[in-house]
């Protein structure tokens, strides 16, 4: 996820003093601040929201946040789909290349990612949780490609299996 647009809330106390939103790099400014010591509140849709303590300001310097902030995923706020590829006699399926792909409203694909299937035929993605219509293609050396189509509706962990055939002489 991106660095930019995360909400910083500046607060003394539990009291809101001021709030702005980091740029593409992360970085964010307060101006004309009171010197004192205060906390902050970031939050950005899909992490987890993150606090800071005992933030000094003083009079005509700038602080720098040295260590920076990780925020991080908010499992709650996101789609998963998690599955497998097997092959016709029901085994994991290693290294399979599994595709992602949007499926638009006039029905053409938009691809979004690819992973290699593990060990145990596993993969995962992870997606927003906005609705709508998704395509998983299984591919594979000598093996026709198996697919499965799925609606995402919101947050929550989807589940695919794939079965790869022996391709047709």
């Amino acid at each position: 996820m991106s660095a930019g647009s995360v909400l910083v809330v500046l607060r003394r106390g539990d009291v809101e003093v001021a709030q702005t939103s980091t740029n593409a790099k992360g970085e964010f400014a307060f101006r004309d601040v009171e010197p004192g010591s205060y906390g902050m509140t970031l939050r950005k849709s899909g992490l987890q929201v993150g606090r800071m303590e005992g933030v000094e300001v003083r009079a005509g310097k700038t602080v720098t946040l040295k260590e920076g902030l990780y925020l991080p995923v908010d499992e709650g706020s996101i789609a998963f789909i998690r599955g497998s590829v097997f092959s016709a006699a029901g085994r994991s399926f290693n290294g399979a290349k599994v595709e992602l792909a949007r499926v638009e409203a006039d029905g053409s694909l938009r691809k979004l990612d690819s992973r290699v299937s593990n060990a145990t035929g596993s993969f995962a993605f992870r997606l927003p949780p906005e609705r709508a219509r998704y395509r998983l293609t299984a591919k594979a050396d000598g093996m026709e490609p198996a697919t499965h189509d799925f609606e995402v509706e919101g947050a929550a962990i989807y589940r695919a299996a794939l079965s790869l055939e022996p391709a047709r002489k």
